[in-house]
């Protein structure tokens, strides 16, 4: 048995046999999620609605809702419980489709049986979520197409997972062009050594193979992702005394980051953008991500990449983009490297003052 295969034994023995509850975790990690009170209301609703069976066993780490999802393909990569996937079904509404992928079969079981239930609570015609039994790292062997997904989500899995860079490589792969893949995970203050790696409870509860949160920048722009955007962080406790002396000076963080797929250009220019605040839930500021809130009629300027982002995504129709006469190279559109730390932005989280420029300089 290789070593990736030892991997995924552990944690499908660890998720579907030895956790029963979201409180059998040994780390705070399932209570990282966003307030209640910062959720829009849209996703509040959707999370209320699904049975209290499946978010019994919600395992994840965060609360990756993006905005204006209705109509959307997406896909769940490691789907768990089903918690997320039953809320986007509420969320995409009827015209869309919610698509949920994970190895563990006892989960997917699981999953499966609340199909009918939360579609007679939703009052669709019919179902609009699947569930499906694969690895998120081999999505096409699992039947999923590629340029076939609006949106892909993932909540604290990709950690357990030991070859990030196919993860994110398939990811990619299965995006439409302007699609996004937002999600959560564990990041770790340094690199995780190898000797680590080896404890099952240590690896099952994300800390073993959570990434160094600078090398998620580096394997994005390897498989062709746009810079990572950094939404929302907050500080993981480790409850449990020995994983946490094992870890010893390491810290942890669940991050919540999104990723655009781009056509690949060169030459791309910065622009002024207007929001017209026209995105369902948001009708007076849209907050992008830790770094960019775009208030309805007012102008800002934003980088190449990001330009790109609201000219080719999902939001195109939502901004007025004007563009500028100023051409930025790869390493200038990414010179905001420190916004990217999670655990800078956990640092700051409650303050009174919110992180949110006028524009994205």
């Amino acid at each position: 048995m290789s070593k990736s295969d030892a991997v995924r034994e552990n944690v499908k023995e660890y998720y579907g046999r030895r956790l029963e509850a979201s409180c059998d975790l040994q780390t705070s990690a399932s209570s990282c999620s966003m307030p209640c009170s910062l959720m829009p209301s849209s996703v509040q609703e959707a999370l209320g609605l699904v049975h209290p069976d499946v978010t019994k066993r919600f395992f994840g780490c965060g609360l990756p809702f993006p905005a204006k999802l209705e109509g959307c393909r997406v896909l769940d990569l490691g789907s768990g419980s089903g918690r997320d996937c039953f809320a986007f079904s509420k969320l995409v509404g009827p015209s869309g489709h919610v698509t949920g992928i994970d190895m563990t079969e006892q989960l997917i079981a699981a999953s499966r049986q609340f199909v009918e239930y939360h579609r007679r609570k939703f009052g669709y015609e019919e179902p609009n979520v699947t569930f499906i039994q694969g690895y998120m790292e081999k999505l096409s062997e699992a039947g999923i197409p590629r340029d076939s997904m609006d949106v892909l989500i993932s909540n604290c899995v990709i950690c357990l997972c030991p070859d990030k860079r196919s993860v994110l490589q398939q990811a990619y792969d299965v995006l439409k062009e302007g699609g996004e893949l937002y999600f959560s995970d564990m990041y770790a203050s340094s690199v995780v050594p190898d000797h680590m790696k080896q404890d099952p409870v240590f690896w099952g509860e994300g800390m073993g193979g959570s990434l160094f949160w600078k090398d998620l920048v580096s394997l994005a722009h390897g498989v062709g992702f746009s810079t990572p955007l950094l939404v929302s962080a907050s500080h993981i406790e480790v409850h449990n005394t020995q994983l946490k002396a094992k870890a010893g000076d390491i810290r942890y963080a669940s991050g919540t980051y999104r990723l655009f797929k781009l056509p690949r250009q060169s030459g791309m220019s910065a622009a002024a953008v207007i929001y017209k605040g026209t995105v369902p839930g948001f009708p007076d500021q849209l907050d992008f991500d830790s770094l960019h809130c775009f208030k309805k009629g007012v102008e800002a300027e934003v980088d190449a990449e990001m330009a790109a982002i609201l000219q080719i995504s999902r939001f195109s129709s939502d901004f007025k983009v004007r563009m500028l006469d100023k051409h930025e190279s790869d390493s200038e559109s990414t010179q905001q490297f420190c916004h990217l730390n999670p655990f800078l932005l956990a640092d700051r989280r409650g303050s009174s003052v919110k992180q949110c420029s006028k524009t994205s300089r």
